[in-house]
């Protein structure tokens, strides 16, 4: 009951995150189960590859909870979500193959690296010139872009919008839309990573009831179950800060994050 409870906790956290930055809360998620998911059963060499794979799986109804109360304002750009969908679909599935091999490690220092490069990015880029905000990029780079964001997902375990959210504003898309866009994103590529974590992991990976291949499906339903009812929230506190304050918001969370990371790899 209390790890219920202590899932229930974070989805409904990782839920604000994804209405509010379009990210699914993924790398609140992946470091909160890499602690949590030893304590129910889960071998210490698996905890972090767990950790990953369960995020994903959540991610895919957190991020369709937010893209429909983001879509319900007009801020998802469906054009350019149809062209990245099947880049992030392939990258996360690719990403997947290639976290697996990785050790435990090695993967906390990607997470946090990833987490330091990009709230730097945030905080040191400027706005692109002439962008009126509403305009929706699309053509074949997308697809292309998807892939790599896809990939890179898979590895830290999130719904990309770390990436896909400046990489939209570079193009001159109002910060708000690339966040209501990003989450529609992040549907699929919740679903390529997590069925990458699932069919591609050793046979017993988790010996644990509940487990598909390295999904621990306890985890993934009672965090989606919190996220989907606090994804809206997000929302709302989105559509109610100016696009320089949600950079703020988003590039100071990630370097927490990345903190946080680098300290247990450490250990």
């Amino acid at each position: 009951m209390s790890a219920l409870l202590l899932y229930l906790a974070l989805g409904a956290c990782a839920g604000v995150l994804a209405g509010l930055l379009g990210i699914g809360g993924g790398l609140v998620l992946v470091g909160a189960l890499a602690w949590l998911l030893p304590t129910q059963g889960v071998p210490a060499e698996a905890a972090m590859h767990a950790a990953l794979a369960s995020s994903l799986a959540s991610i895919v109804l957190t991020a369709a909870s937010s893209a429909r109360a983001h879509h319900r304002r007009g801020s998802v750009l469906w054009p350019t979500v149809a062209w990245m969908v099947p880049g992030v679909l392939l990258g996360g599935w690719l990403g997947s193959r290639f976290a697996i091999a990785l050790d435990d490690g090695v993967l906390r220092w990607c997470v946090a690296g990833y987490c330091f490069l990009v709230a730097a990015q945030m905080l040191l880029s400027k706005p692109r010139a002439g962008g009126d905000g509403a305009l929706a990029p699309r053509g074949p780079g997308y697809t292309l872009a998807g892939g790599g964001i896809g990939i890179v997902s898979a590895i830290v375990g999130i719904g990309g919008g770390s990436l896909t959210v400046p990489l939209l504003v570079w193009r001159g898309v109002a910060p708000v839309r690339a966040v209501g866009t990003s989450s529609a994103c992040g549907i699929f590529i919740g679903l390529g990573s997590a069925l990458g974590y699932a069919l591609q992991a050793p046979a017993g990976a988790l010996p644990l009831a509940g487990a598909v291949g390295y999904v621990y499906l306890p985890a993934a339903i009672g965090v989606a179950v919190a996220s989907v009812l606090a994804a809206p929230y997000g929302t709302r506190l989105a559509h109610a800060l100016s696009g320089p304050s949600l950079k703020r918001v988003f590039a100071g969370f990630l370097l927490l994050v990345g903190s946080a990371f680098a300290y247990s790899a450490l250990r």
